[in-house]
């Protein structure tokens, strides 16, 4: 019930957690097989590298970026034309923004090209003679979009600057703001944000600033420009911050994904590096370490909410065609481990979630196989030793206990005293046999939810002084969910 766990040794570790949780998710009641996926959008040329939403008043679009073009990826089906071309890559940052006119804007850059403005109807690229146009910088160099007090800001690339727009303006005269004072380890800007939090004063906005060397900067205010309306809260020292979708809007608090990890700044910046449990990805730590230095530079790191499904995603890119997800259940703070899901980048329209592939967009979560194929899953338990650390035992029987609307295909087993084995026995299911109505007799019949309960004994022989069940198993179009497991064992002496 509290999730995976890849930061304590497994000879202390609490058996409510799992020492492998791969494709399932912790929920508040029990442990289920994630959903899957579909192809939404298919014939797309290249890896769709970033998946941009445009919201307006009644309707939303949502456009991929893939090889050197963007596409319209809001309908499922094949893919149209492209509707921007001749681009230098497809990894772009974007916003949506309301101008004083009402017109709502999808604001994308990349620090390569120039940045691609969407209004519901017309594209247009912006330079200092378009309309909008942006003046005083190149704007070519701009990535990073950002919005904080009604100001549009970006990140000018492989620098220490920032520059921004007059309030509620998509356009006009740029101003520069120059970090290079308060950052003494260098490098240049990788993300800004907006963080809202209470120091005091009430409830209020704060911009923040971070670093590609992991030093984040914190201000408040409304106006750069003006001293007595511009003031600098404090300068704090984390990880690198991994990738440029390394920030995450959570309620109130702002997600930084970096090598210490997901780091709510709530608790980040009290800490300052010195707690490494104020993390989100405590639980965790040691596969996020593992994962930051063997991945860290390879693009695909992304941090996103999906409250659909009452979930925080870190897309973690081993290889391209190789990533996997951490997913955590914000109302528990459990991580299940997700595969099978070679994504480069994650976006919500209209509450569901779609993530960018090769040469396919695909919507996420919302059936029970990947595309038609099954979802492979494991489960190992942390290791039990039922009360009686010093004792041997014979363990005879188990059973564990599912919930399905199906009969998935599950093999079982037992690992005693820390050792790893894969499970090789087959688990046998009788379903509960429920009413059907219409045919089923009243007052007779058994009438059940929408999922029966699969709770058979299953033969287990093993001895040893501590256990953990050890499942898997796969499924495609059912709804599988793991609730407990029972045990029938025999206590011998001290040995």
């Amino acid at each position: 019930m509290k999730g995976w766990n890849a930061r304590d040794p497994i000879a202390n570790m609490d058996p409510e957690f799992a020492i492998l949780m791969d494709n399932f998710f912790p929920l508040t009641a029990d442990i289920m097989v994630r959903k899957g996926n579909d192809e939404h959008v298919t014939g797309i040329t290249g890896q769709v590298e970033s998946l941009m939403v445009w919201n307006g008043f009644t309707s939303s679009k949502m456009f991929g970026a893939a090889g050197t073009a963007f596409y319209d990826v809001t309908s499922a089906g094949a893919v149209g034309a492209a509707v921007q071309s001749s681009l230098t890559n497809a990894r772009w940052q974007w916003t949506n923004m309301t101008d004083t006119s009402g017109s709502v804007w999808l604001i994308t850059a990349n620090g390569a090209d120039k940045p691609r403005y969407y209004d519901g109807t017309n594209w247009v690229a912006v330079d200092a003679a378009s309309t909008p146009a942006i003046t005083g910088v190149t704007t070519t160099t701009l990535t990073n979009p950002a919005i904080f007090k009604e100001r549009l800001w970006f990140i000018q690339v492989n620098t220490l600057s920032a520059w921004y727009l007059a309030a509620d303006a998509v356009g006009g005269a740029a101003t520069e703001y120059s970090f290079e004072s308060i950052f003494r380890r260098g490098g240049a800007l990788r993300a800004l944000g907006t963080w809202t939090l209470d120091a005091g004063e009430g409830v209020d906005d704060h911009f923040v600033v971070v670093t590609d060397k992991g030093e984040v900067a914190v201000y408040k205010g409304t106006d750069p420009s003006d001293a007595t309306k511009w003031a600098l809260v404090g300068i704090w020292q984390l990880g690198q911050p991994l990738g440029q979708r390394c920030l995450e809007k959570v309620a109130g608090d702002l997600v930084l994904l970096c090598t210490d990890g997901a780091l709510p700044l709530s608790k980040a910046l009290i800490s300052d590096r010195i707690n490494p449990r104020a993390a989100l990805t405590d639980n965790i730590r040691e596969a996020m370490t593992d994962a930051a230095r063997l991945y860290g530079s390879t693009f695909g790191w992304q941090v996103i909410q999906i409250p659909r499904h009452q979930m925080l995603l870190l897309n973690v890119p081993v290889a391209q065609g190789q990533q996997q997800q951490y997913a955590m259940n914000l109302s528990t703070g459990g991580w299940g481990r997700f595969k099978d899901m070679a994504f480069n980048c994650w976006a919500v329209l209209n509450d569901k979630a779609y993530a960018g592939g090769n040469g396919t967009v695909y919507e996420v979560f919302e059936d029970f196989d990947d595309n038609g194929s099954n979802i492979k899953w494991q489960l190992k338990q942390a290791f039990n030793y039922f009360g009686r650390r010093g004792q041997k035992k014979h363990f005879k029987l188990i059973r564990p206990i599912f919930s399905s609307d199906g009969t998935p295909s599950v093999l079982s087993g037992l690992n005693v005293d820390y050792e790893d084995a894969e499970p090789s026995g087959t688990l046998s299911f009788s379903p509960t046999a429920y009413a059907v109505w219409d045919s089923s007799l009243w007052d007779t019949g058994i009438w059940g939810g929408g999922l029966s309960v699969l709770k058979n004994w299953q033969k287990a022989p093993a001895i040893g002084h501590c256990a953990a069940l050890r499942l898997k198993g796969q499924s495609a179009q059912i709804e599988v969910r793991h609730q407990a497991t029972d045990y029938v064992m025999e206590m011998g002496g001290v040995i």
